[in-house]
């Protein structure tokens, strides 16, 4: 009775979706979107407030920016990549599994996340200077059965979105589409270089609809090249080419340092990216994760009060630019802090170890030899349950960058040991690093923090103050 309801609420979703992409006229779509909105709200109205559908009717009514961001979406795209992610990630990752994973937390009193990043490989056509997934090694690979054991046991869990890191992921592009295929229920998206990507993968692609990607970019070609190597920055343009001409969603994956930070947040760049036919941005910040990181790549405090406010700019309601930005840092006001350790998320590396966070390379579970339940049922990943969140600060998420004391801690109480197979680094020592940049960004980090609760998340969003210079 259960699966016959999941498909008659599926069957009457797409149908609508159905309805909406083949609106041309934009006021027949916004009626459209409306009736999809109440739909789901009747079909899920338990599981958020009120006031989130009303938001999002709100939105839909305004000729805003949004709305003709999704209009324009829903008009260059290819249908089936369109169609596919609004089910997969939609119906069936956001609403309908947020059912099954709140009874799964309940049932077995562990984290259950929404999504789970894993390797299947750490092989990489590229050496690029810094890369923290080089302390994995370029020889270990996730089989496609172990890939396959993820996500069949994810999905009884009620996780319906993967995400795929590397090494390169798209060394084994074969083997994605060959899962994309097995598991049309799930999206999947790919970190990637983007080196890889050409005309032929495009048609398979948009063949399986349930593909998305982040490419690797750090600014223009100097300051790009220079880490990832000459003439990287060209290939990646074409490849922004050919997922455009294709209708494929892609966006952008790229880490601020204190060398790069004003030149990736930049009206010129981010247009740059716009024109290319990106949907979003992740930005993340630089981790001196490895004993041959640079600490002194992390932002100042000034550039990251800065990002703070950029972002938010960037993606303000009024103005802002048509293009979504998210802040894998900064924007822990909207999901309650930290999400690692399965509450949001977690990471699987290419030898199998099931990591509390893609940044944190610590574990006592491997997906080879345990379920995915055992993994998430974890001493590590407990001790993150019980902490989190680690400060009620937003703007100071992480139990490693913000709040290294507790990440030695948890370590060391759990008896998880280091993944790092090339050059292991102990807790302590990755921690140590981070003490001094915490104690720095702590009182800029509660001003912000003061300044957001007192206005709102929504006239933070909106604020025109002129953005503080980098320091």
């Amino acid at each position: 009775m259960k699966r016959l309801t999941h498909e008659v609420q599926k069957k009457t979703v797409g149908l609508i979706v159905d309805r909406i992409m083949s609106e041309k006229n934009p006021e027949d779509r916004r009626k459209s979107l409306k009736h999809l909105s109440f739909v789901m709200e009747h079909l899920f109205g338990d599981l958020f407030e009120k006031e989130s559908f009303e938001e999002a009717r709100r939105l839909i009514d305004e000729d805003g920016k949004w709305f003709h961001f999704l209009d324009h979406a829903l008009n260059t795209l290819n249908p089936n990549i369109v169609k596919t992610a609004v089910m997969d990630l939609g119906f069936e990752s956001g609403f309908y599994g947020l059912r099954a994973r709140n009874a799964a937390k309940a049932k077995y009193h562990c984290n259950i996340p929404w999504a789970i990043l894993f390797d299947p490989t750490s092989a990489c056509n590229m050496h690029c200077i810094g890369c923290w997934a080089a302390e994995y090694g370029h020889t270990l690979n996730l089989s496609f059965d172990v890939m396959d054991k993820i996500v069949t046991q994810g999905k009884e869990l009620g996780c319906h979105f993967y995400l795929l890191t590397g090494g390169e992921p798209l060394v084994r592009k074969a083997d994605i589409i060959r899962l994309c295929r097995k598991h049309p229920d799930c999206e999947f998206h790919a970190f990637t270089n983007g080196t890889l990507i050409d005309d032929a993968f495009c048609h398979e692609v948009t063949d399986v609809g349930n593909l998305s990607f982040s490419l690797s970019v750090e600014g223009y070609r100097e300051v790009n090249d220079s880490r990832r190597g000459a003439g990287h920055f060209d290939k990646v343009m074409h490849a922004m080419d050919l997922l455009r001409e294709h209708g494929i969603v892609f966006g952008t994956s790229i880490c601020y340092t204190r060398k790069n930070i004003e030149t990736v947040t930049s009206d010129d760049f981010l247009d740059l990216l716009i024109r290319k036919g990106a949907y979003f941005t992740w930005y993340f910040h630089y981790m001196p994760v490895g004993n041959d990181a640079s600490p002194d790549l992390m932002p100042t405090k000034e550039q990251r009060a800065y990002m703070v406010r950029r972002v938010r700019e960037i993606r303000s309601v009024k103005g802002g630019k048509p293009i979504f930005a998210i802040d894998f840092q900064n924007d822990g006001q909207y999901i309650d802090g930290c999400v690692a350790g399965g509450r949001n998320y977690c990471h699987i590396n290419p030898n199998g170890d099931v990591e509390p966070c893609v940044f944190i390379h610590y574990s006592s579970a491997n997906i080879k030899n345990q379920s995915l339940l055992e993994c998430l049922q974890q001493p590590l990943f407990k001790e993150y349950a019980k902490g989190q969140p680690f400060n009620h600060n937003h703007l100071r998420p992480c139990p490693m960058l913000e709040n290294p004391q507790y990440l030695a801690a948890m370590v060391k109480r759990s008896g998880a040991k280091s993944t790092d197979l090339i050059s292991p680094e102990s807790a302590e020592h990755l921690c140590a690093k981070c003490k001094e940049y915490a104690k720095q960004w702590q009182p800029v980090a509660d001003t912000l923090w003061k300044e957001i609760q007192e206005k709102g998340k929504h006239d933070i969003e909106q604020k025109k103050d002129p953005l503080p210079k980098c320091g």
